[in-house]
């Protein structure tokens, strides 16, 4: 089960509060609704303090007043403050709830934003459910703390402090016995509701069980449908559900014991309360009216105690739940702007050189990816890089893309050191078109518009007829405005790269990294992406990681690239000549039922 399986309930407790400190700047941004709810709060926990002493005063005055004027008298006193507590108490609720959400949608937007700046490096040691499951469920728990959680513990330790102070005001003998009576009855309260919620923990896993099975299978349908796996599949949902059901069961038991306990308790200290004022009262040494008021009081104190109990321990957990992401807020990425960038020119000409350039990935920093590799690219040059898988190709267009730097030598585009540029500029001027092309949930106008976020309507339809995708798009149900589903999955694999093709065309980049588009495609949709790309490489720089060797033909210079390492440079006919590695790289790409390219086989 991942990250994202798990419930907030199941968050471990923090070792200590300090990092709820950490939401102290968002809560600073509303201090007037901060002040206000303070305000409310303050009045509504008075009123509330004010309903017994308004109680004992209907009792003792007005029932004794034996005057139906003098008891109507007391109860709209009554009624005023318990309207004045409810007004109060709305607003008090409405506010701190409101600073809650806020504060936690704050919260959300800025860890977003934060994750979005970080580099690679960071997501090859960092699982994306952890950092999506630190996003989702940990901020929906902090949530629950800083909202309505907020509301009902500020609301508990007035009630709690001004219930205390009012119980020895009102009888200090009884005081004493409630003292004493509180924790023995929330003390078996608190113990079984410990089990509640371990139980309530291991319904939720079970849940999740099942969850996560059903999910798994409705994702390989297909898979399950073509193995005739369907009872099997059947047989083992029935099971996480048995399962599910076996522990919703045993946690029902014990809510049911724990509200039994609960009756029997609570009623039972204020029976024997009751019993010792009742005799007090006899006595003449307490009125009705303060006995009732004393017992309102009580009740507050146990309701107030009973609440922050609970309280304490989503606090705890939400205090473990801020420590993960105030991690993810402290993280820095290993590649980032300097603090004085130097600009790129303007226009850019597309010039790139690297020197003497070693990398090494961080989860594999004794393997160089790649080692003292040196290349000039001129201006408008088509390059294509050839060579053998892990021979470092993908990699020299992360470096390229600054998504890392390099551990020694220096990458210049247009003259500037990389390292020296602000990375968003760097990236404003490459377009990129990966094999394995990303579309994203939106409609197709839009996924193209990713390539220029500001462009209108008619330049997308115009990168798009230029990627040869506008006759399928009009195609589609609402045109351009057709959702494409998650990944693009109502689109074949062809007119997702003439999709991301139109996004490279949209942005009109001055160097263009092409990962091989059209690998993958079969004869009619690599035709119509080869021509989109033909169009695309026009007037730009263009590098080529090509799986094709027919790509390459077209290329002005082709680097073979082994271990990190360039080996060769030539032209196609130059290198069947002269090397071996791309004279077997020719031969065996061109044995899949194309021409053998004369001299290939000779070379070899």
């Amino acid at each position: 089960m991942n990250a994202q399986s798990h419930s907030a309930s199941e968050r471990p407790r923090g070792r200590s509060l300090g990092p709820l400190r950490a939401l102290v700047p968002f809560v600073l941004r509303y201090k007037f609704r901060l002040v206000v709810a303070l305000g409310a709060l303050i009045v509504a926990a008075a009123a509330m303090l004010a309903l017994p002493v308004a109680v004992r005063y209907l009792i003792d005055k007005g029932l004794a007043a034996d005057d139906a004027g003098t008891i109507d008298g007391y109860f709209v006193a009554l009624f005023g403050v318990a309207l004045l507590f409810g007004v109060f108490a709305a607003l008090r609720f409405y506010l701190v709830t409101w600073l809650g959400e806020r504060v936690v949608a704050d919260l959300r937007d800025s860890v977003y934003r934060k994750i979005l700046a970080m580099d690679p490096a960071f997501f090859e040691v960092t699982r994306t459910g952890e950092v999506l499951s630190r996003l989702t469920t940990d901020t929906t728990l902090i949530q629950s703390i800083a909202g309505a959680g907020l509301s009902i513990a500020l609301r508990s330790t007035l009630t709690l402090i001004g219930g205390l102070i009012m119980l020895a005001v009102t009888s200090p003998m009884l005081t004493g016995l409630v003292l004493i009576l509180v924790p023995l009855v929330l003390v078996p309260l608190l113990v079984i509701g410990r089990r509640v919620r371990r139980l309530s923990r291991s319904t939720q896993d079970r849940v999740a069980d099942s969850s996560g099975l059903a999910g798994e299978v409705l994702n390989a349908i297909q898979t399950v449908q073509a193995f005739t796996l369907e009872k099997l599949q059947g047989e083992r949902f029935a099971q996480a559900v048995e399962a599910t059901f076996a522990t919703a069961v045993r946690r029902i038991r014990v809510r049911a014991l724990l509200t039994a306990v609960a009756i029997l308790t609570l009623f039972g200290a204020i029976t024997l309360v009751l019993w010792i004022g009742a005799h007090q009262v006899l006595a003449g040494s307490m009125t009705g009216g303060q006995l009732g008021q004393f017992l309102l009081y009580a009740m507050f104190v146990g309701g107030a105690s009973a609440s922050l109990s609970e309280m304490w321990g989503e606090v705890q957990r939400g205090a473990g739940a801020m420590e993960r992401i105030v991690e993810l807020m402290h993280a820095e990425p290993a590649v980032a702007a300097p603090a004085s960038p130097v600009a790129l020119p303007d226009p850019g000409r597309g010039s790139i050189r690297l020197d003497a350039v070693s990398f090494s990935y961080p989860s594999r920093p004794q393997v160089r990816a790649i080692d003292a590799l040196s290349l000039t690219v001129e201006p408008g040059e088509t390059l294509a890089i050839v060579g053998p898988s892990g021979a470092g190709k993908s990699t020299l267009f992360q470096l390229l893309l600054r998504f890392y730097d390099p551990q020694a030598g220096h990458i210049r585009v247009d003259g500037v050191d990389i390292a020296a540029a602000d990375p968003q500029q760097l990236r404003e001027r490459i377009g990129l078109v990966p094999q394995d092309t990303v579309v994203f949930g939106t409609s197709a106008r839009e996924n193209i518009r990713y390539g220029r976020p500001g462009a209108d309507d008619t330049a997308v339809e115009k990168a798009a007829r230029a990627a040869e995708a506008d006759a399928f798009i009009r195609q589609l149900p609402e045109g351009y405005d057709t959702f494409l589903g998650e990944r693009g999955t109502r689109l074949s694999g062809g007119q997702r790269q003439r999709i991301a093709i139109a996004r490279a065309i949209l942005k009109d980049p001055p160097i263009l990294l092409l990962d091989e588009a059209t690998s993958s495609l079969d004869a009619d949709s690599e035709r119509l992406v080869q021509e989109a790309l033909d169009q695309l490489v026009l007037q730009r720089t263009t590098i080529i990681i090509a799986h094709r060797l027919a790509t390459v033909l077209k290329a002005q210079r082709i680097v073979v690239l082994e271990n990190g390492r360039i080996t060769n440079i030539g032209t196609h006919e130059e290198l069947l000549q002269r090397d071996a590695l791309y004279a077997q790289l020719a031969a065996l790409q061109f044995l899949d039922g194309g021409a053998i390219p004369q001299g290939v086989m000779r070379s070899a």
